[in-house]
C-alpha cells in the first residue's frame, strides 16, 4: 500500500487511474469495511487501482473549533487497518481551513478528477465541499462525466445503523460486546509500556503500565479480559482502566491502563504493545483494604481464564 499525503494547495501528482472509497473512517468498522470492499471490487472489475481517501484531523475540530478528538483508531492504527484490507493507495488529506473552504466543485476537480479517480464509492450520507453542500446526489453533476460512482447503503445491526457514534456510545458504557460486534474485531489500544507505581508486583499481580498512542479514546472505567500483543504474540490478561481508588483519594486527571498478563514474568519496559479488549468483567471500585483488593483481582483472573475460548486470539485483528 502506498501512502500519499495531501495538503491544500496540493502538489501536481501523476497517479494511475483508481477506484476510491471516500470517508473519514474512524474505527474502520463494518460499515466502513463494506464501502472499502465495494471500492476494491469496482477497481478489480474496471482494471483500476484501489484507493481510500481519508482526512486528518477530524473535520469537527476545524469546523466547530472543538477540542482535540480522541479517536477510535488514531492515524497510525488506521493506516495499519487500511493496509490489512489490501488497498493499493491511501490518500491522507490534511483537513484545515483552506481545505474546508473548497467548494464542492473545487474538491471534485482537484481531489478526484485531477488525481485520476475513475470511480468513487461512498456511503449514502457522505458529504463534501464547503459546509458539506456536496452529497452523493450532487456528485454526478460535479463529476463532469469524468468518473462514475457507487453509493453504499447503510449497514445495520438489527434496526440500528453501525456508526462510529454508536460505537463511541457503547465504549463509554463499557459495552465491549457491542463495540466488537460493530467493529468486526476486538477494540484495540496501542501504546508503550512505561514505569508506573509498581504496586501490582507488591501484591502478587505485576502489571504493564500502558501509555497509549496520543488521542486514543478509552473504554469506560472498569476491569476487562484482554489480549496483549508482545513481540508479535497475543497473550491473555486482565486490564484495569481507571484511577486505582484503593490507593488514591484524589483521582488523577486521566485514567491509567494497566494489564496483568496471565502466566507471564518478563520485563516489558519500553516495548510497544497492543491491548485488545475481549469482554468486561466489572466496574472499578474502592476496596477497604489491600487484602480485599488482592482477593478481587484473583477472582477477576479466574473469570478471565474461564471466558477465554480456544482460538479467540485470532479475532484480535
Amino acid at each position: 500500500m502506498e501512502i500519499v499525503r495531501l495538503k491544500h494547495p496540493r502538489p501536481l501528482l501523476k497517479l494511475p487511474p483508481t477506484a476510491v472509497a471516500l470517508g473519514f473512517f474512524d474505527g474502520v468498522h463494518r460499515g466502513h469495511q463494506k464501502v472499502i470492499e465495494v471500492a476494491k471490487t469496482e477497481a478489480k472489475d474496471r482494471g483500476l487501482k484501489s484507493a481510500v481517501m481519508t482526512f486528518f484531523p477530524h473535520p469537527k475540530e476545524v469546523l466547530r473549533n472543538e477540542e482535540e478528538i480522541q479517536y477510535l483508531s488514531p492515524l497510525p492504527e488506521k493506516i495499519k487497518l487500511m493496509e490489512g484490507l489490501g488497498i493499493d493507495y491511501l490518500f491522507i488529506v490534511t483537513f484545515d481551513r483552506h481545505f474546508a473552504d473548497l467548494s464542492p466543485q473545487q474538491f471534485v476537480d482537484e481531489y478526484l478528477i485531477d488525481l485520476n479517480v475513475k470511480h468513487v464509492v461512498a456511503g449514502f450520507d457522505y458529504s463534501y465541499g464547503r459546509l458539506g453542500k456536496g452529497t452523493m446526489e450532487t456528485l454526478p453533476f460535479h463529476s463532469r462525466k469524468q468518473f462514475t460512482q457507487t453509493t453504499v447503503k447503510e449497514i445495520s445491526n438489527g434496526e440500528e445503523k453501525i456508526s462510529s457514534t454508536e460505537i463511541r456510545k457503547a465504549l463509554s458504557k463499557g459495552n465491549i460486546d457491542k463495540v466488537n460486534t460493530y467493529l468486526g474485531r476486538m477494540f484495540q489500544i496501542e501504546g508503550l509500556v512505561e514505569h508506573g507505581e509498581k504496586r501490582g508486583r507488591t501484591i502478587g499481580f505485576p502489571t504493564a503500565n500502558i501509555s497509549p498512542v496520543e488521542r486514543t479514546v478509552f473504554p469506560d472505567i472498569g476491569v476487562y479480559t484482554v489480549f496483549i500483543q508482545v513481540d508479535g504474540e497475543w497473550l491473555p490478561g486482565v486490564c484495569n482502566v481507571g484511577f486505582k481508588p484503593t490507593f488514591h483519594n484524589n483521582s488523577p486527571v486521566k485514567p491509567t491502563i494497566e494489564v496483568h498478563i496471565l502466566d507471564f514474568q518478563s520485563d516489558l519496559y519500553g516495548k510497544e504493545v497492543i491491548v485488545a479488549f475481549y469482554n468486561r468483567i466489572r466496574g472499578e471500585k474502592k476496596f477497604a483494604s489491600v487484602e480485599e483488593l488482592k482477593q478481587q483481582i484473583s477472582t477477576d483472573v479466574t473469570q478471565a481464564r474461564g471466558s477465554i475460548k480456544d482460538g479467540v486470539r485470532n479475532e484480535c485483528y
